[in-house]
């Protein structure tokens, strides 16, 4: 068990072993010690703690970690040791400086504001490309005056890329190692470039200058362009904050809401379990779609904070990833329910069964009559694509549809046959035919009247499947049938008639079965597959092998349009 001890360094506070401390006081001593006396030196030595504590952090996986031995030794043999770099430049003033750790490093981009003309985005750019800034300066002007692109390319790098300042981000930008000889090196460059231009200064166009501006036009230029992309910055964060939040809030009440009712089973919420393929909650289903949703709304709100808030902690890479892990758990959750709800409708599957219907010996006409059920008239039932959630007489919960298909066909004996075949889907064949097996559905035959129900009824465990009941009629040559109107709906595409009239208008008339499996009109008008009209007071049009006629009048207006062999003919009186 070691003892530590929290040191300040550069500002930045660190948890350091006791005896990793001792070296490391003394390694700072050592150096302090090396540059006593040189110009500059409170700089170069508060240049190297900065670029100690930065070394230091690159090595600390979490705040909480303490700095050993081992860190110290590494920071060390970076910076090297102060003996290395102790000069007496009167008597190696010629001698050549150790390359032992002068090795490059890669380059990191910054702007050049030592050298700059508006932002110092060029002069960084010589650096990290190696590339004259003069050239790069006319690519940049190139662009903006051809196309514009120049000019937003230079003002976003002025945004996004930091400006060098301190002495470790000079030698960074230059690819030059941050260690005690090169920032020494460089802080001494400074001064002797100050010096040098204090020895050559005009003082009185010094004082001129500065009696007429104390800034250059595009330091002012800069200024209000930066100031100018601040303002939208913080509208962009506190856009980012406000739709973040309200997508949180909106996410987080919705799943209260389902939640709740789920667990207190109000009615709607029933539909859930009826078209689920899976047992899962509807609230574990709500819940990993919050996360889904609202992680990345989170990290949007965060976003804009960061934007206005320039101190805002970090909420740390342990919250970050665990984030993150549970959004891609969340969607690969979403992504196993929905593939399980697709395979349920997977397979269809369905269930045939076929009676003789026994027709009186001389029947006068066989009438096909639909059947309901007052038990599905409540207005309450609650419904979707043809199936309702509705209850029978003893209360119990039932899946309703009307979704009832009836064809005639001619049979191929005198016999008539009624065939009754139930249909709905699974996730596989065996339970797809189960579940159309527990379709109920049933017929009567009184006299020569076919009493059919015009719905189906299945238990709510069987899930809504796309049930359907599809009837086949098939009657001997010469049988005479009638439809009531409440089949005009379900006659389906099967039969085949000889008028050129739609499926429900068969309710209409009465029909006869043909040799050829074609029912045939017994009581349509004669003209009715050359015409068609429709005639009210104040309308009339008709369609026939003539041509088209409309005739439209209001009492004030009237209309004519006439198309036929001779062209079209338009007319419209006004009596007013």
């Amino acid at each position: 068990m070691n003892k530590t001890v929290n040191i300040n360094l550069a500002n930045v506070l660190f948890h350091i072993d006791e005896e990793a401390f001792n070296k490391l006081k003394r390694y700072l001593e050592a150096i302090k010690r090396s540059f006593s006396g040189t110009a500059g030196s409170d700089e170069i030595i508060a240049d190297i703690e900065a670029r100690i504590a930065e070394l230091f952090q690159e090595r600390l996986e979490n705040e909480r970690q303490v700095i050993t031995m081992k860190e110290v030794d590494a920071v060390i043999q970076v910076m090297g040791q102060p003996e290395d770099y102790r000069v007496d430049e009167d008597i190696f003033e010629d001698a050549p400086r150790s390359e032992a750790r002068q090795g490059s490093r890669p380059k990191k981009l910054y702007r050049d504001v030592d050298n700059k003309y508006i932002g110092g985005v060029c002069a960084g750019l010589e650096h990290y490309l190696g590339i004259d800034s003069l050239w790069i300066r006319l690519i940049f002007i190139f662009f903006a005056l051809a196309t514009g692109f120049g000019f937003i390319a230079y003002i976003l790098l002025w945004i996004l890329v930091p400006e060098a300042v301190t002495t470790s981000q000079k030698l960074d930008m230059r690819g030059e190692p941050v260690n005690i000889s090169n920032i020494e090196k460089k802080i001494k460059e400074g001064y002797d470039e100050v010096a040098e231009r204090v020895r050559g200064v005009d003082y009185e166009k010094v004082g001129d200058k500065v009696k007429s501006s104390g800034r250059t036009f595009f330091d002012a230029l800069g200024n209000v362009i930066m100031f100018f992309f601040k303002v939208i910055g913080k509208f962009i964060g506190i856009l980012l904050i406000i739709i973040g939040a309200a997508t949180l809030i909106g996410l987080f009440v919705g799943l209260f809401t389902v939640g709740t009712l789920d667990i207190i089973h109000i009615p709607g919420m029933d539909l859930y379990s009826i078209f689920g393929a899976t047992e899962t909650p509807v609230w574990v289903v709500s819940l990993l779609t919050f996360f889904v949703v609202g992680i990345p709304f989170f990290f949007l709100l965060y976003l804009g904070l960061k934007i206005l808030i320039n101190n805002l902690k970090s909420i740390g890479n342990i919250v970050k990833f665990s984030l993150l892990g549970l959004w891609l758990i969340s969607i690969i959750g979403l992504v196993v329910l929905g593939v399980q709800e697709a395979s349920a409708h997977a397979y269809s599957g369905s269930t045939t069964e076929s009676e003789v219907l026994y027709l009186p010996a001389e029947p006068d006409t066989l009438m096909i009559r639909p059947r309901s059920s007052e038990l599905f008239d409540n207005q309450e039932n609650i419904g979707f694509n043809h199936m309702t959630l509705t209850y029978d007489e003893n209360g119990e919960q039932l899946l309703f549809s009307d979704d009832i298909r009836f064809d005639v066909t001619r049979s191929s004996d005198s016999l008539s046959y009624l065939k009754v075949r139930r249909h709905a889907d699974g996730r596989s064949m065996a339970d797809a035919r189960e579940r159309a097996s527990n379709i109920r559905y049933s017929y009567a035959l009184e006299g020569s009247t076919l009493s059919l129900d015009n719905f189906l009824t299945t238990g709510i465990e069987n899930k809504v499947r796309d049930q359907e009941v599809h009837l086949t009629l098939s009657v001997p040559e010469g049988t005479v049938i009638g439809f009531e109107r409440g089949m005009r709906r379900h006659i389906g595409r099967l039969t085949r008639y000889d008028k050129d009239i739609y499926r429900g208008d068969l309710v209409e008339y009465y029909w006869v079965m043909g040799t050829n499996g074609e029912l045939q009109c017994l009581d349509c008008p004669e003209n009715m597959n050359s015409s068609w009209r429709i005639d009210n007071e104040d309308s009339q049009i008709i369609i026939d092998e003539n041509g088209l006629d409309i005739n439209m009048s209001d009492g004030r207006e009237s209309f004519k349009l006439k198309i036929d062999e001779n062209g079209v003919e338009i007319k419209a009186d006004d009596d007013n």
